[in-house]
């Protein structure tokens, strides 16, 4: 049987407001982002792994540490509120007019998310190669708040209202566990078919394969608190079980 090509794509823009060059900062002796490739790399089914980013610094960086950078993303794919829809169209268009390339699946891998293991996002692999009417595959933890527990305020910024109405009567006063269960996505891993990228232009598509993680570091780095909390995580050793 031939086997799958498995993209990977780490997306790392340069311009970072809350923490400048967040990508290529430091985390235990490393760059934010080697701890991505690394984990990339040693993925067994993830046979090209490319950084997609607008920085020749992060991609000198990146490159240093084993990622094959193709081409250095246009400016208008890296604003700040450039979602990732166009970055992945311009990636696998670039492969498919360049290199007549085009993967079986695409991982997204994000660099603000160092602590993962390479474990799992070959499990969320197998699972999609296994369930070839999924359109997607997100990793999701349970929700640290439930979303009918969240509230909304009127147009006078006085009276709240509950964000998601629901047939359960007042379930913001009710104990959580008699709730259903929901979950969360922090970018741990995306896994996504072309097609879904190409044709139908979504990140998602309508069938969402879930692969949900329970117990483990899951984290988004955003502000100087997160990293120096990833800081801390790192330096006590409590994630030299991940990449």
């Amino acid at each position: 049987m031939k086997t799958p090509q498995i993209l990977g794509i780490i997306p790392a823009r340069g311009g970072s407001k809350s923490i400048p060059n967040k990508n290529i900062i430091d985390l235990h002796g490393k760059p934010l982002i080697a701890h991505t490739i690394n984990v990339g790399k040693n993925t067994p089914s993830i046979n090209r792994l490319i950084v997609s980013t607008d920085s020749t610094e992060i991609a000198d960086v990146s490159s240093k540490y084993g990622a094959e950078i193709p081409f250095i993303r246009p400016s208008y794919l890296a604003e700040d509120d450039t979602p990732d829809l166009p970055v992945f169209i311009h990636c696998l268009e670039w492969l498919i007019e360049n290199d007549n390339y085009i993967p079986d699946l695409i991982v997204q891998l994000r660099p603000t998310n160092p602590f993962r293991k390479s474990l799992v996002i070959e499990s969320c692999i197998q699972k999609m190669i296994k369930n070839p009417k999924a359109d997607a595959l997100r990793v999701v933890t349970p929700s640290t708040v439930h979303p009918y527990k969240m509230w909304v305020v009127d147009e006078d910024q006085q009276y709240l209202g509950p964000l998601i109405k629901s047939d359960i009567s007042e379930p913001y006063n009710l104990p959580r566990q008699s709730l259903p269960e929901t979950f969360q996505s922090f970018g741990y891993v995306d896994v996504i078919r072309p097609d879904t990228i190409l044709k139908k232009r979504s990140m998602t598509g309508q069938h969402i394969l879930s692969h949900i993680l329970k117990d483990v570091i899951v984290m988004d780095i955003d502000d100087w608190q997160d990293l120096e909390f990833a800081r801390f995580l790192a330096d006590k050793h409590l994630t030299e079980d991940y990449n």
